[in-house]
């Protein structure tokens, strides 16, 4: 939370429960390698992850930049540590990311722009000035870019070969045609809410594709069936309902 957030804010937590999902991601990941080295030991083995060691291993750069270099990290907003200038840039309609690294793309950028002069300005002219006079560029392209709109930009900015994209809303997200063609969820139906669009998987197999079999169960929706799995009778069942047991 300390690397996160516009710089002196203070710490700001991350929009998604990251360590949950990663310690998750990389449980699977261990079983998988596991699986593998069976197959050469015959043995099997522990599998550990844990919600710790995962936020350290997704700090990445950030992280070594401690064990390497000694540097305390702190928040720099939107920016690039030192791709530059790379960042969210307002639009006359909303807000894009622009990543124009190194001096090749940058050039690029700036013809995007219509704005040859940021590229020969000494102020800009090469990374280290960039990176000098970082926020003064920012400002410069961002009174650019708030003459056209989000969609404009980005069409003309991939024209030039040079990394953008767009910031949606939630709502926006499933409207794009690219998450369309993905196919990522699902409708199926649920007893309460009807049929509900859920999310699918993000890995593709070409033979055993995913699928989605059902929604999300009601809470206690199958206690029942679960402890009548593990031997307890009708009568049992509906003793431990009474005493609240269940």
């Amino acid at each position: 939370m300390s690397i996160t957030g516009l710089p002196g804010q203070g710490p700001v937590r991350v929009g998604i429960p990251v360590a949950d999902l990663t310690a998750g991601i990389f449980a699977a990941m261990g079983i998988l390698i596991a699986l593998l080295e069976r197959e050469q030991s015959g043995e099997g083995q522990w599998v550990q992850s844990s919600l710790l060691g995962a936020q350290i291993a997704m700090l990445d750069f950030q992280a070594a930049r401690w064990t390497i270099g000694h540097e305390v990290p702190g928040q720099a907003g939107n920016n690039h540590p030192t791709s530059i200038p790379t960042g969210v840039f307002a639009t006359s309609d909303g807000h894009i990311n622009i990543a124009a690294a190194g001096d090749d793309i940058y050039r690029r950028c700036c013809k995007a722009l219509d704005a040859p002069q940021l590229a020969t300005d000494p102020d800009y002219a090469t990374g280290a000035a960039r990176s000098k006079n970082r926020d003064k560029l920012n400002a410069a392209i961002e009174a650019i870019t708030r003459s056209r709109t989000s969609a404009d930009w980005i069409e003309r900015l991939n024209a030039a070969g040079v990394p953008c994209g767009p910031i949606y809303k939630m709502n926006e997200v499933f409207a794009d045609p690219q998450v369309k063609h993905l196919g990522i969820t699902r409708t199926v139906p649920h007893k309460v809410l009807g049929s509900v669009e859920v999310i699918g998987q993000a890995i593709e197999l070409s033979r055993t594709p995913w699928s989605v079999r059902s929604a999300t169960p009601e809470a206690g929706e199958h206690t029942d069936a679960i402890l009548g799995e593990l031997g307890y009778g009708a009568a049992e069942i509906e003793t431990l309902r009474a005493k609240k047991v269940v």
